[in-house]
C-alpha cells in the first residue's frame, strides 16, 4: 500500500461506512484497505431498478467530500460493488 498523506482525524473506514450508510436509504456497507485505497461493497434496495452505473455513482455521491482536496483521506476506491439484498430483488419480480 502507499504512503497518502492527510489531515483526517479519526477512522476513514468509519467515515466511509458512515457517510453511505447516511445517504443511501437502509444501505449496509463494507469497507476495507488503507493508504489512502479503499475497497467498498454496499448493499441496498435503493439500488433495484438502477444500473451499475447508477449505482455506483449513487456511492461516489455519498463519499464525494472523503475524496476532495489534495490531503483527502481516500484517494482511490480500487473495487466498488454494489448489490440489492435478496429479498428486495425477488418484490421487483
Amino acid at each position: 500500500m502507499s504512503c497518502h498523506t492527510t489531515d483526517f482525524k479519526g477512522s476513514v473506514i468509519d467515515a466511509l461506512q458512515e457517510a453511505i450508510e447516511r445517504q443511501i436509504p437502509n444501505s449496509q456497507a463494507e469497507v476495507s484497505g488503507g493508504g489512502g485505497h479503499f475497497s467498498i461493497n454496499v448493499t441496498s434496495p435503493a439500488f433495484a431498478g438502477k444500473n451499475m452505473l447508477q449505482s455506483q455513482r449513487m456511492v461516489y455521491s455519498a463519499i464525494a467530500h472523503l475524496m476532495a482536496g489534495d490531503a483527502a483521506p481516500v484517494h482511490a476506491v480500487d473495487s466498488l460493488k454494489t448489490k440489492i439484498p435478496p429479498e428486495s430483488s425477488s418484490m421487483n419480480v
